[in-house]
């Protein structure tokens, strides 16, 4: 791989990672600003449960990444599974972090939580990025298998809205429930 193309392939990246934060951040907001529309709640956070914050992170990695695609896909083979492994790899550390320090501080801090949300996108990305510049090369099998997790986690994304499992993960602390949709729409 040239210099050049590892050039394109770390600023489509970075361009990537700053409109991802950008736009997870206005999906924290335009399921109220929705009218609480359930479209909407498909890939808006609906409560302040850590899933539906994920979403944040999920959705605008996934709609960024498709369209990024078209602008490196000549200069990167394994595209797809170095993308797959990215938005993984910040959706596990959001997980991880946010109840690591949360289980060591006995409470979370916004400030704290926003951090977490921008590493979790910075990494994803740099992941992505790593994986992409290594020139490995891939197989039908391991895109068929990437395609399947981002569909599997799309999936549970759309269907943990409306059908949370009575899991922590799931729970909005400021109501103390796993509810998301109120009956209201």
């Amino acid at each position: 791989m040239s210099k050049i193309e590892r050039t394109k392939i770390k600023k489509t990246q970075i361009i990537v990672a700053i409109f991802s934060i950008i736009i997870g951040t206005l999906l924290h907001f335009t399921y109220e600003w929705s009218g609480e529309n359930n479209f909407v709640a498909s890939f808006s956070a609906v409560n302040e449960s850590t899933w539906e914050h994920l979403k944040l992170v999920f959705f605008p990695m996934l709609i960024l990444g498709i369209i990024e695609y078209f602008f490196i896909k000549k200069e990167v083979n394994n595209y797809i599974e170095a993308k797959t492994i990215g938005i993984f790899a910040s959706i596990c550390f959001v997980i991880v972090f946010f109840y690591t320090y949360t289980g060591i501080l006995g409470t979370n801090f916004f400030i704290i939580d926003i951090l977490t949300f921008i590493l979790s996108i910075i990494l994803g990305e740099y992941v992505a990025y790593k994986l992409m510049t290594i020139e490995n090369q891939s197989t039908i099998l391991s895109k068929v298998l990437s395609i399947g997790i981002i569909i599997f986690l799309f999936l549970c994304f759309v269907i943990f809205t409306y059908n949370p499992p009575k899991v922590n993960l799931f729970k909005d602390p400021t109501e103390k429930t796993n509810r998301i949709i109120q009956e209201n729409n």
